[in-house]
């Protein structure tokens, strides 16, 4: 029987403190935090938790930790209000490239996408026509 929390299915394989970090918002130290809160072993597979525990799991989750859906609409109304108010962050987001200091004359594929711009020699291949 598959735990399903916040609309994720755990994984059974995996003991619960990284079957916990397949939930977006929810990461490894928060999750050992949670299941120090619950008093819940964190080398318990997720598949032998108890029905008791399952559910305080999935109560304590939905009540104090925000994630999913209402984490992800945080994120982009934040990155909204800074490109509203035109701030450095939001000009880089709105430009689509990295907000947080990276230099990008080189090695900022991720985000603009993996786009090369690179011109070649101008010397067109053996085979082609010309």
């Amino acid at each position: 029987m598959s735990i399903r929390i916040s609309g994720v299915t755990l994984q059974d394989k995996k003991h619960i403190l990284f079957a916990l970090t397949g939930i977006f918002g929810i990461g490894r130290a928060s999750s050992a935090k949670i299941l120090n809160t619950l008093s819940i072993s964190q080398d318990v597979f997720a598949r032998d938790l108890t029905e008791k525990e399952e559910q305080a799991l999935r109560e304590y989750i939905e009540k104090n930790v925000r994630v999913e859906g209402e984490l992800r609409r945080d994120i982009v109304m934040n990155i909204k209000h800074h490109k509203d108010i035109s701030t450095y962050r939001g000009v880089r987001h709105a430009k689509h490239l990295p907000v947080r200091g990276q230099r990008t004359k080189t090695n900022s594929r991720t985000v603009r996408g993996n786009v090369r711009k690179t011109a070649g020699s101008g010397r067109k291949s053996s085979n082609e026509k010309t």
